[in-house]
């Protein structure tokens, strides 16, 4: 991470009060007008997805879809204006288009410009319902935002240790179906190939068990049932780390976005933001 200067972690000299208005109504939520502005943001995205499934009924489709079209790009174009409102009030617009909020703002415009290139392409507008996540930034639901910084806290925990146990269930399915496919494949022509035996080890492994490719031989049925075992454990250790990391305690968090990268998640008592370093306001 960049180290910045006391100078360097306040807002630049060439930020006008403007600017600092308009991300107070866009990224805040402590002001009616931020309140507002949120509310206005999410009844939109409600409607566009409504618009989106409604659409997809072909009676309604036949009667009002060029209505639906045109809903869809007002919508889409109040989204576009939105989404450059926020990159122009941030400090370091870059750095909030990367973030995690800036991919998903972006990545809910973008479907219904592909879709005039790559017809059908606009029913992925449906992805605008991650955008409902800040229902619970407008109506302060500090316990709720506290409890979901503290799962992603853990997943990111955990990703260390799920990304060893993966490559071991990875290497365990590949061994899994090279030998089913060495046992069975004499004898059942549906085990035809070494990624066949592989796509049966990680069905049954996982438990789900379609049913579509079944051994026959007896040590067919034998291998099958040692790997059904080991799907239990296969469930049971990512729920084990993931619950471990959860269980450690964790600082309470704030919803103040910084007005340099736009990510929220501070601790309350933070005085500069822990992604960038820049001071809080």
């Amino acid at each position: 991470m960049k180290i910045y200067t006391e100078k360097d972690k306040r807002k630049p000299e060439n930020f006008s009060p403007f600017r600092e208005k308009i991300h107070e109504i866009v990224f805040e939520a402590e002001t009616p007008a931020g309140r507002l502005f949120d509310i206005i943001l999410l009844i939109m995205i409600l409607l566009s997805i409504i618009i989106l499934m409604l659409e997809t009924v072909p009676s309604l489709n036949a009667k009002w879809g060029s209505t639906f079209i045109t809903l869809e790009w007002i919508i889409t174009g109040f989204f576009t204006i939105e989404y450059i409102v926020r990159l122009y009030c941030v400090y370091k617009p870059l750095k909030y288009a990367g973030s995690i909020l800036g991919i998903i703002d972006i990545a809910s415009i973008l479907p219904m410009y592909l879709d005039i290139f790559f017809p059908g392409a606009h029913t992925l507008m449906v992805m605008r319902g991650l955008r409902l996540l800040r229902v619970f930034r407008i109506f302060k639901l500090n316990t709720f935002i506290n409890q979901g910084n503290l799962i992603l806290a853990a997943l990111r925990q955990s990703i260390p240790k799920m990304t060893v146990f993966l490559f071991f269930v990875l290497i365990s399915v590949c061994l899994f179906g090279s030998i089913m496919y060495i046992v069975e494949h004499d004898a059942n022509p549906k085990f035809d190939s070494i990624p066949t035996g592989i796509y049966w080890a990680i069905v049954t492994l996982t438990t789900v068990g379609y049913g579509d490719i079944s051994p026959v031989t007896g040590m067919g049925k034998f291998i099958s049932s040692i790997i059904m075992i080991i799907g239990y454990a296969v469930i049971a250790v990512p729920t084990g780390i993931v619950t471990s990391a959860l269980i450690r305690p964790d600082k309470q968090h704030t919803a103040i976005s910084c007005n340099n990268c736009g990510k929220e998640g501070h601790d309350t008592d933070a005085t500069y933001c822990k992604f960038c370093g820049f001071l809080l306001d």
